[in-house]
């Protein structure tokens, strides 16, 4: 791991915000303490989301690398982002390809992971049928999009990018971008996150960016007087070109925690191939030969395991995205995957899983006073915890420590 002041006390800060002492009162259906009971309490899920896109997902045609990439994806995150945008979910007028996302929401359920959906409202993956149509009519089925979308997923998926870099959006010559530049970003902002909490009032919006810059914070600060639907900040941390200092990525933090909402890195890219070249100045461009590397994915580990360390010690962090999962089909063709093009593991996906499911999880054993307590100190997340009864018997009951919950439980046995 990369050697840097930021990471010297890490280790004390994730303890500090991602762990607590639990006292747990073991009992019977009758209320009578559980005394002299052994309990073994681990970690099944952290409520720190571990995400990253999902776009693959039925998408392999080969059988033997889906199941490679399924897999894999289920085994290391507890968190994907499915692609819900304008151009892909509707690419022809009133053809929305609603089974395909209820296929992928399925999936996602039957393996325990939460869903987040990106992005309702952007400039850009505009469906061409749309240019055929005048600005009102398009902003009128953008509403009814957001709308219908998020009360037909309500329940199944509960987080969105409800709008999505809106800093440049009037940039852009289309219905959306012309929107932006008349209204003003924080007024089309602030009704496009009105539409999606109407359509599930107990839905996570957030607002999305890759411009980290004054722009974005001069939104945040007007959707906060505008007291504007907004839960959570989506930062985009794509790295492409190079690598963010670590100083940066804290400063970052640091700067929008200052708006008292839970931040999410959206799209983090951290490659492990050569990064494109300082003349390649089209950010869509695929440049030849952009593979994965050996000397590439040592690099991918130490910058990779220091930020992802950094970033889960900052107690405003609550998510971190990936971008994309494998190499195989991956955005721009980058080397960017915790996977290679085979789904065989980079070893940034192996300090991944050592990390989150072994280093930074519970594992502790104890037996119960006379009372039926004991204290552990535990990762926030849902926990498994195996009791043997004194009478010999054994049982095992799901319990979930939430990091804005209860520091003393209860639990039935």
């Amino acid at each position: 791991m990369l050697s840097h002041e930021l990471l010297e006390d890490a280790e004390k800060r994730i303890r500090k915000h991602r762990t607590a002492d639990i006292e747990f009162e073991l009992v019977s259906r009758d209320g009578a303490p559980h005394s002299g009971a052994d309990a073994g309490i681990s970690l099944a899920r952290h409520e720190f989301k571990l995400g990253c896109n999902a776009f693959k997902l039925f998408g392999i045609k080969d059988a033997g690398l889906q199941k490679g990439y399924d897999d894999a994806f289920a085994n290391l995150l507890n968190f994907a982002t499915l692609p819900f945008y304008w151009g892909r979910y509707e690419p022809e007028k009133d053809g929305e390809r609603v089974e395909e996302m209820e296929k992928m929401v399925a999936w996602c359920a039957d393996h325990g992971i939460a869903t987040k959906g990106h992005p309702l409202a952007w400039h850009e993956v505009y469906p061409k049928w749309a240019g055929e149509l005048d600005d009102a009519e398009v902003l009128k089925r953008l509403e009814a999009r957001v709308l219908e979308i998020v009360e037909h997923f309500a329940g199944r998926v509960d987080i969105w990018d409800v709008v999505n870099e809106a800093t440049v959006s009037h940039r852009f010559e289309n219905a959306v971008g012309r929107w932006m530049k008349d209204g003003g970003a924080a007024s089309c902002v602030s009704e496009a996150l009105d539409w999606a909490h109407d359509a599930n009032p107990r839905a996570v919006l957030l607002y999305n960016d890759f411009n980290v810059s004054d722009a974005f914070e001069a939104l945040m600060s007007e959707l906060l007087e505008r007291r504007a639907h907004v839960h959570t900040c989506g930062i985009q941390s794509h790295m492409h070109k190079e690598e963010w200092p670590l100083r940066k990525a804290w400063d970052v933090c640091e700067s929008y925690s200052r708006f008292g909402m839970p931040l999410h890195f959206t799209e983090l890219t951290i490659l492990s191939g050569r990064y494109k070249a300082p003349d390649d100045n089209d950010w869509h461009a695929r440049p030849e030969g952009w593979d994965s590397t050996e000397e590439g994915e040592k690099k991918q580990l130490e910058y990779g395991s220091a930020l992802y360390t950094l970033l889960f010690s900052h107690p405003a962090v609550e998510a971190i995205t990936t971008w994309d999962f494998s190499d195989y089909g991956a955005w721009q063709a980058a080397p960017a995957g915790l996977i290679r093009k085979d789904m065989s593991p980079k070893p940034f996906y192996e300090w991944i899983y050592d990390s989150f499911h072994k280093t930074w999880a519970t594992n502790v054993s104890a037996t119960t006073d006379d009372a039926g307590k004991l204290t552990a100190r535990c990762y926030f997340g849902e926990h498994d915890l195996k009791v043997r009864l004194a009478s010999g018997e054994e049982r095992v009951v799901r319990v979930n420590v939430r990091r804005r919950g209860l520091r003393k439980m209860r639990v039935v046995v």
